[in-house]
């Protein structure tokens, strides 16, 4: 095996392959990356055995003198080759007496060693049963928006993830996609696409969705999607992202989404951001703060024994009878921060029971956050 590779091509896709090796492995060839060789140019893939990341380096950024296969330390390789010289070309040989793999860059020159990789486990074969097409854009505002309320439980399996489904919304079938921690729920939805109808609804790992949303820095770029009960599979140009999915079944979600709140408050959600910021400085470990809301007015507290309290306010559009709630502030936060359109509605009922969040520019996302005592 000889070749050699532009600087910018290999470190642009080791950084994307590597990231999928978990540090520490009883089996020797996960901590590798494979790399095969052939005439049109070379392909990486890296596994966990739950996750697989495969891409290929067109003849462009490559010259093939010799094929073959082989595979090395992946974070090893990668730390290597970020640190030669940006726009250098790098030879890379493998030995075939040691079975070391040799790289040369100007005066710099490294040995791994490798293990064969004919016995390189994959998760990427198998037929999938619906195969359908996503701008950039739409599959990134679909999981950025919902990602963050996905549980980190293992205990409740089930909710490390986003379920991505089929539905019906206002007579019109959509693609959805959910997360919930049972104290939060984030819910965004789109139209579905071509191909999708009919597809199982499926729970996507949170590693998964993570590696996902490094991926989709091309708003505009096509994304191939392909699914099946088991796993689901995401080409991203000449990158492959397969994942095995979480078996179990998602709870019934829209039984906790309020219907018949009535008490309807209008605020600015970056100012509202901002206060709720501000007044956690003195929250006590529960992180909450309190809601104080009344008139045309938002009055945010919080109090720590120890050390003191904190009120701050900000006003709205509220014209229902006064409500105290409180709110653990980072999930409050973390769901102000996906309105985009300025202005959130917030529907509530009494200081105990879950409030609907909604972004009024925006009719396809809906929150959820479950009060706290204060």
């Amino acid at each position: 095996m000889k070749f050699t590779i532009e600087h910018s091509a290999l470190s642009n896709a080791l950084a994307h392959v590597q990231n999928v090796v978990e540090r520490r492995n009883t089996n020797p060839l996960l901590s590798n990356v494979k790399i095969t060789v052939r005439e049109d140019g070379i392909t990486l893939n890296a596994t966990d055995n739950e996750l697989e990341i495969s891409e290929k380096i067109p003849s462009a950024s490559v010259r093939v003198e010799e094929d073959g296969m082989i595979t090395a330390p992946a974070h090893k390789l990668y730390e290597i080759v970020r640190k030669l010289p940006t726009g250098s070309e790098i030879e890379i040989v493998l030995n075939a007496e040691n079975k070391q793999l040799k790289l040369t860059a100007g005066r710099s020159r490294f040995s791994l060693a490798t293990i064969a990789g004919e016995d390189f486990p994959t998760i990427a074969d198998g037929d999938m049963t619906h195969t359908f097409k996503m701008k950039s854009k739409d599959l990134a505002d679909l999981i950025g928006r919902t990602s963050f309320a996905a549980s980190t439980e293992e205990s409740r399996f089930y909710l490390n993830g986003i379920y991505l489904h089929e539905t019906v919304a206002k007579e019109a079938h959509v693609l959805r996609a959910v997360a919930t921690d049972g104290h939060r729920l984030a819910c965004a939805e789109t139209a579905l696409p071509d191909g999708a109808s009919g597809m199982p609804g499926i729970i996507i790992p949170r590693k998964a969705i993570a590696e996902l949303s490094k991926l989709l820095t091309d708003d505009e770029a096509e994304i191939e999607i392909a699914l099946s009960t088991y796993k689901i599979r995401f080409v991203v140009g000449d990158l492959i992202l397969t994942s095995l999915l979480i078996e179990g079944t998602y709870p019934d979600y829209e039984r906790v989404i309020p219907v018949d709140n009535g008490k309807i408050l209008e605020v600015d959600a970056v100012a509202l951001t901002t206060v709720v910021d501000r007044v956690s400085s003195l929250s006590e470990k529960s992180r909450a703060v309190r809601l104080a809301i009344a008139g045309g007015v938002v009055k945010v507290s919080a109090a720590n024994a120890e050390e003191g309290s904190a009120e701050d306010e900000i006003e709205a559009k509220y014209d229902a009878e006064p409500v105290d709630i409180g709110f653990n502030y980072v999930y409050l936060e973390d769901v102000l921060k996906q309105i985009k359109g300025g202005l959130v509605r917030i529907a509530l009922s009494d200081s105990s029971s879950p409030t609907v969040l909604t972004d009024l520019s925006d009719p396809s996302v809906l929150f959820v956050l479950m009060p706290m005592r204060v």
